[in-house]
This record gives C-alpha cells, structure tokens and sequence, in this order.
C-alpha cells in the first residue's frame, strides 16, 4: 500500500509529465548548448597595438608597416614604431585599442612575447597571436638553413591523417569504434546515474521531513513498522524513477531515428542507393565543393553512428538499471536516515555533506576514467559501492571483463542490505525525535540502543 501510494501520487503529479516528455531534449540541450557557445566566434572588432622591438615581424610595403600576423575579419593589427610601451600604460581604456603586443628584440632567444591590456584578453586572441607567430619564427629558422623552395616544401609535407580505431572481437571479427563517442555514452552515463540517485534519493528525504512535520507520521507508523515504512516510501520513488527513465528511453529512441531521418537520410540508404548518389556527383549534379564538404560531415556523422553500433545497448541499458536500482537503494537509505533525524529541511545541511561527498567524488573520479579507464584510481572507485554506480558506467562502454562487473555488483547489492539494515534501526527512533539538532554522534547512540 505505501509502495502504491508513494509511486502514484508522484506519477500522476504535472512536474512528472513534463519532465517525462521534455527530459531527452533537455539532456540534449545540456549536451549541445554549450558546445554551441564553445563553438561561437567573437563577432567584436578588436584592435591591437603591436611594437616589435625584434623587426622580425614587420613587413615594409608602399602603405607603410605592417604585421606578418595575418588579420582575421574581427581582429585587426597596427605597428607602431619610435614609441615606448610605457606610452600606453597610463589611459589605455582611452585609445579604444584592445591590447599591446610587445615583441622584445632577443625572442629568438628568449621565446617569449608579452600582451597587455586593462582587461583579460580572451583565450581565442591569445591562442591565435601565439600560433601565428610560432609558425613565423618556424620559418625564419627553416630559412636560415638556406634552403630552396622552403615553402613550396612545407605545403607538399603538410599531412593530415585520420586514425580510426578497430576492436577485435573475441571471435575474431572488426568492428570500428570511436574513442570520443565512447567517452560521451560513459559520461552520459554516469552523469545520469549522479542526478538520478541524488534527485530521487533527496525525494525520500524531503518525503519524511513532511511527514515528521505534520506529525503524520505519528498515525502511520501505529498502523506499520517502522521499517516498512521506510522501504515502501524508497521503493515507491525508486519505481517513479525507474519509470521516467524507460520514458525518456522511449523519447530519445523517437528523438534519434527521427534526427538520423530528417537530417541525414544518406545513411538510411541501400549500396545501390549510394551508387547512384555518387554517379549524379560524377556527371557533375553537384556543386564539387559542396559535395566534398557534405561528404565530409556525412562521414563524421556515420563514424558517430557507426560507433554507437558498437556498444551493445542491451549491455549499456541493463547496467545503468542494476546501477541506478542498487545505487538509489544505497543512497536513498541513507537520505531516509537524514531526513528521519531533522525536523526540517534547513537543518539537513550539516549531515548531507558526508552522504554525497562520494558522489561528487565520483564525479572527479570519472573523468580520469574516461581518459584511462583500466587505471588503477578508476578500477578501485568501481569497485567501491558508494563510487560505483557511477565510475563504472564510464567504464562499461570501453569493455570491462565480466569479472569486475559481477564483483562490483555484489559488493554494490551487500552494501544496499548492510546499509538498509542500519537505516531501519536508526530510521525507527530518529522519525519520532523532535525538537533537538541531532549529528551523526546521536545517530550512532541510536544505531547502538535500537533493538
């Protein structure tokens, strides 16, 4: 009954519909929004001062000097010569230039140039004068060699190669990965894992802090233990999650097929199809240039999907159920605890911090994960029950051996059943405490006196 009521009365609530419906977009938007800002270009028309001390980065010409650094269509350069840089120091805000590069005379040498400016200068401008003028001072050093055509011999060196990674199967087949779609299902994963145990887990806290409050608690437990109390109020909000999460399953499954449909339809194509693409391209159909950079992209996006075929989605399904189920347990018994010891929420601040510091740890942990995912940091974080759900669903996408995995899960699952019976013993006296600002000192008293 508490079981029912707890799932149902979440279920039927508006916040879960929308969330249910709006949550593949919204994790997409999560994923994609900031790497369209990352991707954005500063549209603001910057100039910047350049004195060169070393002469090397001034070319002479009808129009005056100029800097071999070349101009991009937002960010503009200016020699300045037979003026200090002390000049600008005092009211630079007033030339309404954006920075002062200053190239010392020994920067061969040293290596080193300075840029000032009254504000940061962003990482973008930074990056570029530095590539530039690395690239400069590599053939001013290829140059001093005195070597013929240096640039025509660069150009014809210039290689760009593409590495694509291969797995061999056990039984000896091929199958083409990518390491970067790879990390982004593990850390998809995870990241899941992390809001959902924190999210739902809070929920059973914030369950029983209300409860206790309106002392209806005191009318419940009259009727039942105490203990069942508690693990039907976890394992009804544990199924609302397990149910939005099968939602969203189904939502980004419709998201992803209708994606690959509208906006890439070459890869819905048969050979022949394909074929006959290329023979319009051949006969000259398609602009040669737009055709080159479609094929590009469209390679890039089958790489993508090609890669997601070689994670088997059963694997990746089933583990974050185990994980979310035995992880959410886990933790949720410990909010129940939390919230059976406070009288309202403002006071739960001093004992959450040693509930969820694991998983903000876990949080750090997996990104080492994702760069070495057999080190040894992220193999004993795996194995840890309280690290585990998350660590090791960033692991799983790489290929873990089946041993791990089960010793991981038993921990997990023995952990769950030492934790939830500690939980009971304390949740029984703690929900009828009132009144007094407990700390986990109290809580062990109770742990030892509840029998």
């Amino acid at each position: 009954m508490i079981i029912r009521r707890e799932y149902l009365t979440r279920i039927r609530k508006k916040s879960f519909l929308i969330m249910s419906i709006l949550g593949p977009f919204i994790f997409a938007a999560y994923v994609l929004i900031p790497m369209y800002f990352a991707t954005m270009e500063d549209k603001e028309e910057k100039t910047v001062v350049v004195i060169d001390d070393s002469k090397l980065f001034t070319q002479y010409g009808p129009q005056g000097p100029s800097f071999v650094v070349p101009e991009t269509e937002y960010l503009k350069f200016i020699i300045i010569e037979g003026v200090s840089l002390e000049t600008y120091q005092a009211g630079f805000d007033e030339t309404g230039y954006y920075a002062v590069l200053f190239i010392p005379s020994n920067i061969l040498a040293s290596e080193s140039s300075l840029i000032y400016s009254t504000n940061q200068t962003s990482i973008e401008v930074t990056g570029y004068i530095k590539q530039s003028m690395e690239e400069e001072i590599e053939h001013l050093k290829l140059a001093s060699h005195d070597i013929q055509d240096i640039e025509q011999i660069l150009m014809e060196v210039e290689t760009s190669l593409n590495v694509r990674n291969i797995k061999w199967t056990k039984d000896g087949k091929t199958q083409e990965s990518n390491t970067g779609v790879i990390m982004g299902v593990g850390y998809l994963g995870g990241l899941m894992i992390f809001f959902f145990i924190f999210f739902f887990g809070s929920q059973v806290m914030r369950g029983v802090i209300e409860e206790k409050t309106s002392r209806i608690i005191e009318v419940i437990v009259s009727s039942v233990r105490p203990f069942q109390l508690m693990m039907g109020k976890i394992i009804g909000v544990g199924l609302t999650g397990l149910t939005q999460f099968l939602i969203w399953i189904f939502f980004s499954f419709i998201l992803i097929t209708g994606l690959k449909a509208a906006f890439f339809p070459e890869l819905n194509q048969t050979p022949t199809e394909q074929v006959v693409s290329s023979d319009l391209f051949d006969s000259g159909a398609m602009n040669p240039a737009g055709q080159a950079m479609m094929d590009e992209e469209l390679d890039m996006v089958e790489e993508i999907f090609t890669s997601l075929k070689s994670i088997n989605p059963a694997v990746m399904i089933g583990s974050f159920l185990f994980y979310f189920i035995f992880g959410y347990l886990l933790y949720a018994a410990m909010f129940a605890v939390i919230g059976s010891a406070v009288d309202n929420e403002t006071d739960t601040q001093q004992l959450i911090l040693p509930v969820i510091l694991p998983l903000i740890l876990g949080i750090y942990v997996m990104l080492s994960a994702m760069n070495n995912p057999d080190g040894p940091l992220p193999f004993w974080f795996s194995m840890i029950p309280f690290t585990s759900p998350v660590v090791m669903m960033v692991r799983i996408p790489f290929g873990v051996p089946w041993w791990q995995v089960a010793l991981s899960g038993s921990l997990l699952v023995g952990t769950f059943i030492g934790m939830t019976w500690v939980a009971g013993k304390v949740y029984r006296t703690g929900i009828l405490m009132y009144g007094k600002k407990n700390n986990y000192r109290e809580i062990w008293k109770w742990l030892r006196y509840s029998s």
